[in-house]
């Protein structure tokens, strides 16, 4: 029997509510989508949600990726073409946002990206890690997810059980599509002419003690490029920050001004603690 050719779909909450903006969440290296689940609750105060998973042997390039998401999210229009589009991308998730908004920059109302993966030619460090992760033997690739879960995450924000889902998350990629998507994030590349055309209203969200990524020089990058953008700075938590206890998404977007007929004109940098 022909082997069935798996592509990323959106995994859909039990709540569908065709009558609120779609939430389009895209998901870090991982690609699973499912550590938002402690976000979810909150955001479908005013949202539809829809996180987005790709199949483990993914192998695709950042077109395909980007548009079978831009597929996905018209099939989602189809069901209610009337509403608004919030595009959420986290980590390499980030990344693959910028890509798609850049296509399709009159598809969304907003954008929110947190802790982009774009800064990661910016490590040398990590480029160099990366090129050595496809020497590592498969048998050593689990002990590598451990020693890697502190850059990850800023364990001491993080309950136990999610620092358990995000390292069991982590070894359930399979080693050559990590190396793969690692390889998409040393060519990644967006001319920063597609990212001023980006009009719409778009919030970055960065860790200070993000230990994997400098998330903070990178938010601040992008500021300065795109022309209606607003970054938060979130002084106590790390790369993984949608993990933490003491973050609550759909709180900082509504301390923002950035839910629906809400104040649309952002600008500069502010410095924003956790909220509950």
């Amino acid at each position: 029997m022909p082997q069935v050719e798996l592509k990323p779909c959106f995994l859909t909450p039990k709540r569908i509510q065709l009558e609120l903006p779609l939430f389009v969440y895209l998901p870090g290296m991982d690609g699973t989508g499912e550590l938002l689940r402690s976000q979810t609750a909150g955001l479908e105060a005013g949202f539809d949600v829809r996180c987005l998973t790709i199949p483990r042997k993914d192998l695709t390039s950042w077109e395909e990726l980007s548009n079978n998401v831009l597929d996905l999210i018209h099939a989602e229009l189809e069901k209610s073409s009337q509403r608004a589009v919030y595009l959420c991308g986290e980590s390499f998730g980030g990344a693959l946002a910028m890509k798609v908004a850049v296509n399709a920059p009159q598809l969304f109302k907003r954008v929110i990206l947190i802790n982009p993966a774009s800064s990661f030619h910016l490590r040398p460090w990590l480029d160099w890690a990366s090129r050595l992760t496809e020497l590592v033997h498969p048998c050593l690739y689990d002990l590598g997810a451990l020693g890697l879960l502190p850059f990850l995450a800023f364990l001491p924000r993080i309950c136990r059980s999610d620092r358990q889902e995000l390292l069991k998350t982590m070894r359930s990629v399979p080693p050559e599509t990590v190396y793969w998507r690692l390889s998409l994030l040393r060519e990644f590349h967006v001319d920063q002419a597609d990212l001023r055309r980006l009009i719409q209203p778009v919030l970055l969200i960065a860790g200070v003690y993000d230990r994997l990524l400098p998330s903070v020089s990178e938010i601040r990058r992008l500021a300065n490029i795109l022309p209606n953008s607003k970054a938060v700075i979130l002084p106590h938590s790390g790369h993984a920050c949608l993990l933490e206890k003491d973050i609550n998404l759909y709180e900082i977007l509504k301390e923002n001004n950035f839910l629906e007929n809400r104040t649309e004109v952002m600008s500069g940098i502010t410095v924003k603690d956790s909220v509950s």
